[in-house]
């Protein structure tokens, strides 16, 4: 087995696993807030679609969800599907996944701020949107940034599920290795991979978390 070539293959399939935490993350995020605005209205319609959505996207497998995102085009709309249309189905999946994920995050650290801090806001002549940003966003995202972090480090091993589609990120190029070379070594030095991103990571996030530890 080389294990220089071995190396770059995998590397190369980091990359686009890496490419899919990105974008994931990028898109997800904010249709999660957007989410749990849904699920926190006062309009009972719209709450009871977010609701069962974000009940949908946790309640069945991100496997499922993939196989769905691809295929539906075709048997659902009868539009034909191309070879370039699989990376963007994982992408669509993944980000519809875990946006419900984030949802609910948002939720619990929005409804943990004191109704007290609305008031007070509202007597110093806040807007409605000027209270969200200036003052309860930042002590969200304080709260909720543990959260997060599980789920961003649960999304990095996720990524390997986009295997489903066939797209050759870097669980899929190692196992391809691992059965051409008949050895276990390939899927180990994934492993490594997947845990020294992880550990990146987590190490950002850490970063983040003492950083907004303004009370020390």
């Amino acid at each position: 087995m080389n294990i220089q070539m071995m190396f770059m293959q995998l590397v190369k399939g980091m990359g686009s696993s890496i490419e899919i935490f990105i974008l994931t993350l990028l898109f997800a995020l904010p249709l999660g807030l957007i989410l749990s605005f849904g699920r926190m209205s006062h309009k009972s319609l719209v709450q009871v679609i977010s609701k069962f959505y974000i009940s949908v996207m946790r309640g069945t497998p991100l496997m499922l969800q993939l196989i769905v995102v691809y295929f539906a085009p075709y048997y659902v709309f009868k539009i034909q599907i191309s070879s370039g249309y699989r990376f963007t189905a994982v992408i669509i999946a993944f980000v519809l996944n875990y946006a419900a994920y984030f949802a609910e995050i948002y939720r619990a650290g929005i409804e943990s701020i004191p109704v007290g801090q609305y008031e007070a806001a509202k007597v110093l002549g806040y807007s409605r949107a000027q209270t969200f940003v200036k003052i309860i966003l930042p002590q969200v995202i304080k709260r909720i940034l543990p959260p997060v972090t599980n789920e961003t480090i649960t999304l990095v091993k996720d990524t390997s599920l986009a295997f489903v589609l066939a797209e050759a990120e870097m669980f899929t190029i190692a196992k391809q290795i691992a059965a051409r070379e008949t050895s276990i070594m390939p899927l180990m030095a994934a492993g490594v991979f997947y845990y020294v991103f992880n550990l990146a990571v987590a190490g950002f996030m850490e970063y983040l978390e003492r950083r907004l530890n303004y009370y020390r």
